[in-house]
């Protein structure tokens, strides 16, 4: 059975921050006229605990820490519990602005001692609204908002003595939902009481989760009044073994089954914010275990000198300084089952908007189920342990064996964990105030006993799956591919246009070009032409020209009348010819010189069979060049039909300019002037 604490009624104070002398208590209120609690319970820390380290940073900051209460008569030595709220003003904004004030910001906290940090979840929301109203009237000196503050909270206190446990700190939904698997590790190892030690540069978040962890331990925070200093062990002093049980209530089977089990006895301590100026606390010989947060960064460099185990949770990560400890926290199959399963039903069960609750709204998943699912494992566990220890004491009677349980299920727990933590004052204290046989009361089997099966494979795979995020990943790629190829199909679509439009440009330009050179062309055929179709220019372009039909029939009139005087000399010959007989020869003069012609008896047949040729038909438009070949092809075949009708008169053996002829008749026949 816990003991009875005596009560104690909270206090306030102000805390300040001056220039010179650096972080002081200003004024106590809720205590007798001229006494001073620092200086009597000897907390010349308190202004450092209440102004944390980078409060300056906030607009609104919380510390949560521990105090030494000092016996006095009729009281032993105890634990203190405090809250501050911290806060800053610009110095010109104050309307009575003291001499004393030298800086450009005035920053202060308001500081609410307590003997339980129970209530310290409402506490909280009434502190931050009541700082806030104080520095909005801009008049430090005005405490009267304060004072009324400090007696709501005595009769709120006495009110609420005797209602349930009030849990705060970081929501349980948030703490599993950030560190999954690993919140077993951490309550395993809080257990064992190592010195741990939690870094964070939000120092509310820092305690949050130190709280809500020693939270998930059946009734310790209301049994935390040896927690502020090492030397402190009034708990078992005054722990009485009970005797009666009644299973109808909860409390009376917490308390018959040994719970809460004490983390913080003697040699342990625990201080949600610990400012540098208590390492020596910490270092001393009589401090074996702690849990403890820093918001400085100093301890990073030395956190294999101050812990066993550093919680980073600036960065989400867990750092082991002793190996034994590694070792000994290494989940088994039926461990991570459990957790898994509880991972899963809050993750299915998340709500962004409102991490606090499921968004189901139903029992499972929320805050009391975690509690209930935690105080499940830790009634198994301790049920197993105190069987194991049945066992090895009756190991030689067979009968005094639980036949419906098989092996020793302490094991499921882990060998080396369930070793060290025998080793561990908690238990110790626990074993001997707990009775043997509260296996009977309570069944020594693990929550998630059993080995491994593919169930719990595929439920591992299936978190480590969700834990890449893969669907965010997919859409996050999609919405950057659907980017990607708009942009590719606009700069594609921009590429084309510009070609189009590059290529229109150009045959616009041809079309310009072209229309100026024909009229280029048509000026040049008029001014600058020659006879044979070319320009006089060295550098004029050629163009084609139509022909010049009156000169090509000119041409081709002269060849025909060259070739009608031509044949009409054949003609006379072959008159005289035949009036003289083909026989003799007649010298004949001719215009054309004197010709002397034979005859032939067969002219007139050669003269019948003779071709007269015509000019041919001239196109409407002919190339010069063509019209040129057209005249001297007609010139050429004229003079070969005359040749072909001279050479083949009848009776003859040669034409008549032949040699032969000439010698035998003695004359020529006659030739056409300007023969071809």
């Amino acid at each position: 059975m816990a003991p009875v604490r005596a009560l104690f009624n909270p206090i306030v104070c102000i805390v300040g921050f001056h220039h010179a002398r650096g972080p002081e208590v200003e004024t106590w209120i809720g205590v007798e006229e001229g006494s001073d609690p620092a200086t009597e319970n000897e907390w010349p820390l308190l202004p450092f605990m209440a102004l944390s380290d980078g409060a300056h940073a906030a607009t609104e900051d919380f510390s949560y820490f521990t105090l030494r209460h000092e016996a006095a008569a009729g009281r032993p030595a105890t634990s203190l519990f405090g809250i501050s709220c911290t806060r800053q003003l610009d110095s010109v904004e104050l309307i009575n602005r003291p001499a004393e004030v030298t800086r450009s910001t005035v920053q202060k906290a308001v500081v609410v001692i307590s003997d339980s940090p129970q209530f310290f979840g409402q506490l909280k929301e009434k502190l931050s609204i009541v700082t806030k109203a104080w520095f909005a009237q801009r008049d430090f000196t005005d405490l009267v908002i304060l004072k009324d503050f400090q007696e709501s909270l005595v009769k709120s206190f006495k009110d609420q003595e005797d209602e349930k446990d009030q849990f705060f700190g970081l929501s349980l939904r948030e703490l599993i939902h950030e560190f999954k698997y690993q919140t077993l590790v951490l309550f395993k190892c809080l257990l064992l009481q190592p010195k741990m030690l939690f870094f964070g540069s939000n120092c509310e978040k820092l305690c949050m989760m130190q709280f809500s962890l020693i939270s998930l331990i059946p009734g310790l925070i209301r049994n935390l009044q040896d927690c502020a200093d090492p030397q402190f062990n009034s708990y078992e002093e005054n722990l009485v073994m009970p005797t009666s049980l009644k299973t109808s209530e909860r409390a009376s089977l917490l308390s018959y089954v040994g719970l809460p089990l004490q983390i913080f006895g003697k040699g342990s301590l625990f201080g949600p914010y610990t400012p540098l100026q208590q390492l020596d606390m910490l270092a001393d010989h009589d401090t074996k275990s702690y849990v403890i947060g820093s918001t400085n960064s100093l301890l990073l460099a030395q956190k294999d000198r101050y812990s066993d185990i550093l919680i980073n949770l600036d960065e989400d990560m867990i750092t082991f300084s002793s190996q034994p400890l590694r070792a000994a926290l290494t989940l088994t199959v039926p461990d991570r089952r459990w957790i898994d399963f509880l991972t899963q039903t809050v993750n299915e069960t998340w709500d962004e908007a409102n991490p606090s609750r499921p968004k189901t709204l139903g029992y499972a998943g929320s805050e009391e189920f975690i509690r209930l699912q935690f105080e499940e494992y830790i009634l198994a566990l301790i049920s197993a342990v105190k069987y194991r220890q049945y066992v090895e004491t009756h190991k030689d009677d067979p009968k005094a064996l639980i036949h419906e349980i098989e092996g020793d299920p302490a094991n499921e727990f882990g060998v080396e964990w369930v070793k060290a933590w025998m080793a561990t004052e908690n238990f110790r204290i626990f074993n001997k105030f707990t009775d043997s046989h509260i296996f009977d009361i309570v069944e020594p089997n693990h929550p998630c006993s059993g080995g491994l099966t593919i169930e719990d494979v595929q439920r591992r795979l299936a978190q480590q799956v969700s834990e890449l995020h893969l669907d965010e990943r997919l859409n996050n790629s999609r919405e950057v591919i659907g980017k990607h190829l708009a942009t590719s199909q606009k700069k594609v679509s921009t590429a084309f246009n510009n070609l189009w439009a590059d290529i229109e440009t150009m045959r616009e330009a041809q079309r310009q070009r072209a229309v100026e050179q024909r009229a280029a062309a048509a000026v040049s055929g008029e001014t600058s032409s020659t006879p044979n179709g070319r320009a006089s220019g060295q550098n004029s372009t050629r163009f084609s020209r139509a022909p010049d039909l009156s000169q090509a029939q000119a041409t081709v009139q002269a060849a025909s009348s060259r070739a009608g005087a031509y044949l009409s000399s054949w003609g006379t010959w072959a008159s005289e010819k035949r009036k003289t007989g083909w026989s003799r020869t007649v010298s004949t003069g001719s215009s054309a010189g004197g010709s002397t012609v034979t005859n032939s008896p067969s002219i007139s047949a050669g003269l019948a069979s003779t071709v007269v040729v015509a000019a041919p038909a001239i196109p409407p438009a002919v190339d010069p060049k063509v019209a040129r070949q057209s005249e001297v092809q007609a010139e050429a075949e004229a003079e070969a039909e005359l040749f072909d009708v001279a050479s083949s008169k009848p009776g003859t053996r040669d034409g008549p300019d032949s040699p032969e002829r000439k010698k035998h008749d003695g004359a020529e026949p006659p030739t056409a002037h300007g023969g071809l």
